[in-house]
């Protein structure tokens, strides 16, 4: 069986990599003959600091669904025409807007030095702070601030593009059309046991034949068939839920 991950607020937490539990789990669930996969909102570089190093030649699904990753490799981006990005531009310029972008690798960003998105933007410098125009695609732009943000909203509803509000940041989440995390796993399996925790978990939750949700998120929970919560030993109780369904699904493929 394909087991998928989510990774913040699934299998690691407060932006700290993936625990040593978790990690043994994971490599358990090979052992036993399994597929481990990983999804997340974050573009590969930054999903690489919080996988153990043994998981950076595996399937990687980043941008939520914008990059695919294989054998340290991206072998898939999906990315905004050069229309749309012109556009986007303008708008930057018309609202005074500070963001960060991300290309299939590099990014550009302009927003304040304390801006709680750093916390989890390229921690090993692996990649670079290029110029927008410096970019050979773009698959990802999230608007930290800008003058007017409602009529910017407005405006960028005349593309053919999905937006996302982040209100706890209040980021503007900007990605081409067509991309979620189903639509990547469409590209590459079949069956899969999905972990998640957020609302961009939805999609895949959808196409799952079995999906297990981290705490509580209302909306995810209409798509969930069970849930672990996080209170006391939450990590152990995901440890216990990934060997049982090991083993479940184990017996089933036989």
């Amino acid at each position: 069986m394909n087991f998928v991950f989510d990774l913040d607020g699934t299998i690691c937490f407060k932006g700290v990599p993936v625990s040593t539990r978790i990690n043994e789990t994971l490599k358990e669930l090979e052992e036993a003959g399994h597929t481990v996969i990983f999804a997340s909102a974050r573009p590969i570089r930054d999903l690489l600091p919080v996988l153990d190093e043994y998981f950076h030649q595996h399937t990687l699904i980043g941008g939520n669904g914008a990059l695919i990753s294989e054998k340290r490799k991206i072998t898939y981006a999906r990315n905004f025409s050069l229309d749309q990005i012109e556009y986007i531009k303008i708008l930057i310029t018309e609202h005074k807007a500070t963001y960060l972008i991300d290309g299939e690798w590099d990014y550009s960003y302009t927003g304040s030095a304390d801006h709680p998105i750093l916390q989890n933007l390229d921690p090993q410098k692996r990649a670079a702070n290029i110029s927008l125009t410096d970019h050979p695609s773009i698959v990802k732009v999230l608007i930290l601030s800008a003058e007017d943000k409602d009529g910017l909203l407005q405006k960028l509803s005349d593309l053919d593009v999905v937006i996302h509000m982040h209100g706890g940041e209040d980021v503007i989440d900007i990605s081409p059309t067509g991309i979620h995390k189903l639509a990547a796993m469409q590209r590459l399996t079949g069956d899969y046991v999905a972990f998640g925790n957020d609302a961009n978990d939805i999609q895949l939750f959808k196409g799952a034949c079995r999906s297990i949700m981290i705490g509580y998120h209302a909306e995810l929970s209409e798509y969930a068939d069970e849930s672990i919560s996080l209170e006391g030993d939450y990590e152990e109780k995901i440890v216990q839920k990934l060997r049982g369904l090991s083993e479940e699904y184990r017996v089933i493929e036989v």
